[in-house]
């Protein structure tokens, strides 16, 4: 669908630009970021609810029929959300968003927009706009079942929690979709939720298409996997070993170090279809396909940043160790056993275990925060890692997105301190990761919030496509170790790339 297009039953965005100034639109002084309550109010008001709700029979492919729904272009933008236990959430609309910048956040709806500045403050002010979502109309629907929003977080975001500001960038940081529709595939049934009878009418329309009808199904890579997943190896053997060189004079402990690798302008690759054949080779803890903000996706997360439920239970998920994973069950235990044994990838796993646990206090209840699982081994598509849980209760007063602000990046995309690690990655990258190593989630206006980290992810932005993979460097790092592990995580995606014809 063509920008301005008008979707069933929306607003065309397109109707004001940002930074301009439609009818509506509240002007802010200079009050501080987050307590621009009168502005995120109105923004709320014109937010329409999700008026109509409609149940169908189960998907027996929930996987198939979420990329049918993606390949359809009902609307601008749009995501495809896997959760825990195997349930797929499709979202799409285009009228209703929040995008924030290091210096301003714009919100739109009903074709009108409001800004303001955030002051350095950007993840205070977007907190503060979905805040606002809650408590109007549109924050519910007629059952009082919480709505639901669905966004990204770059990963230079970081710098400002962290590190430099400096080094943020002017790129937005953060956005996030209120749907005019959004379809939920379980095992015990489908669920659409929709502004209006015409959304409702479309999607069912969709779901009632036969299975074969717009599946994704593309074509595989033209060329040798192994050839693209080599890009860039020797340059980053080299960052490696500057790396470690830091950490053995003190600098830092770990920094995980990535990559990128760019895809050709031709041909071009087909997103729902990589997703579809990724996600049937892969064993993910979440995965998503989103064209969402100006960034596009399809990715396979091996683990989550953070998990908030409406009760205010807050767990994250840190990975760190990793051994490749294949064909053959004998190997694959050798490579467990050895994983399980070796000095390097249990130092590695237990400092970021060890940060997690400090960054839970700082917004738990104090003795609430446990480790649930330690250094079990989690199979990952072509990899198995080390795998933790840390739990805890939120404090009084403290909500989702403070849990956010504490937890992310997620340690096992940065490094231990996080501050340090941030400023050796900024040395030794190829520029900024952007949606690499950030966050893709999902939240209520309940207070719950599921964020996957971005890794094992294809990403398209900016007229580019890309993947990128990165390993934890310690003291006893080798780069042709290092230069091996990012080839074994990208294996997870780079045989699944799939490209349009003609």
């Amino acid at each position: 669908m063509s920008p301005g297009t008008t979707s069933p039953g929306t607003t065309s965005p397109g109707t004001t630009g940002t930074g301009t100034t439609s009818p509506g639109t509240t002007s802010t002084g200079s009050a501080r970021p987050g307590s621009r309550t009168g502005t995120w109010q109105a923004w709320a008001r014109a937010v329409p609810p999700l008026a109509r709700a409609s149940t169908h029979g189960a998907s027996p492919d929930p996987a198939a029929t979420a990329t049918r729904l993606a390949e359809a272009g009902l609307a601008e933008q749009y995501m495809v959300y896997e959760t825990e236990g195997g349930v797929w959430h499709y979202a799409a609309g285009s009228a209703v968003t929040v995008t924030a910048t290091a210096t301003g956040i714009t919100a739109r709806a009903a074709g009108r927009s409001w800004t303001s500045r955030t002051d350095g403050k950007p993840l205070d002010a977007f907190a503060a706009a979905l805040s606002a979502l809650a408590t109007t109309g549109a924050g519910t629907d007629g059952n009082g079942t919480a709505r639901h929003f669905y966004g990204w977080a770059a990963f230079e975001l970081a710098h400002l929690l962290h590190a430099d500001p400096a080094a943020t960038g002017d790129a937005p940081l953060l956005h996030v979709l209120v749907p005019s529709v959004e379809v939920t595939l379980a095992g015990e049934g489908t669920l659409v939720r929709a502004q209006d009878e015409a959304w409702t009418r479309k999607v069912a329309d969709l779901l009632a298409e036969p299975r074969t009808r717009g599946t994704a199904c593309g074509e595989p890579a033209p060329g040798s996997t192994e050839g693209v997943i080599a890009t860039g190896a020797d340059a980053y053997g080299r960052a490696v070993a500057r790396t470690v060189a830091d950490i053995r004079a003190g600098l830092l402990e770990k920094a995980v170090v990535s990559r990128k690798v760019p895809l050709p302008a031709d041909p071009r690759v087909d997103f729902p279809a990589t997703y579809l054949a990724g996600r049937r080779a892969n064993t993910p803890a979440r995965s998503y396909l989103l064209d969402l903000g100006g960034c596009r996706a399809a990715g396979f997360s091996p683990e989550t940043v953070l998990e908030v439920g409406e009760d205010g239970r807050v767990s994250t998920q840190p990975l760190a160790g990793t051994r490749a994973r294949g064909t053959d069950p004998a190997e694959n235990e050798r490579r467990r056993v050895e994983l399980l044994t070796d000095p390097k990838e249990i130092h590695e796993h237990a400092v970021s275990v060890r940060l997690a646990w400090e960054e839970m206090e700082a917004v738990c209840r104090p003795g609430s925060v446990a480790v649930e699982e330690f250094m079990a081994v989690r199979a990952r598509g072509s990899v198995q890692h080390l795998a933790s849980r840390v739990t805890g209760g939120l404090r009084d007063g403290a909500g989702p997105w403070d849990a956010f602000a504490s937890l992310f990046p997620a340690i096992t995309a940065t490094g231990v301190s996080k501050r340090a690690a941030l400023e050796a990655l900024a040395r030794h990258e190829d520029g900024p990761r952007g949606l690499y190593g950030g966050a893709v989630f999902r939240g209520s206006t309940g207070g719950a919030l599921d964020a996957a980290l971005v890794l094992r992810t294809l990403v398209g932005a900016d007229g580019e496509t890309w993947l990128r993979a990165g390993a934890g460097v310690t003291a006893q790092s080798s780069p042709e170790r290092e230069v091996e592990e990012t080839c074994e995580k990208l294996r997870s995606v780079a045989p699944y790339l799939r490209y349009t014809g003609g």
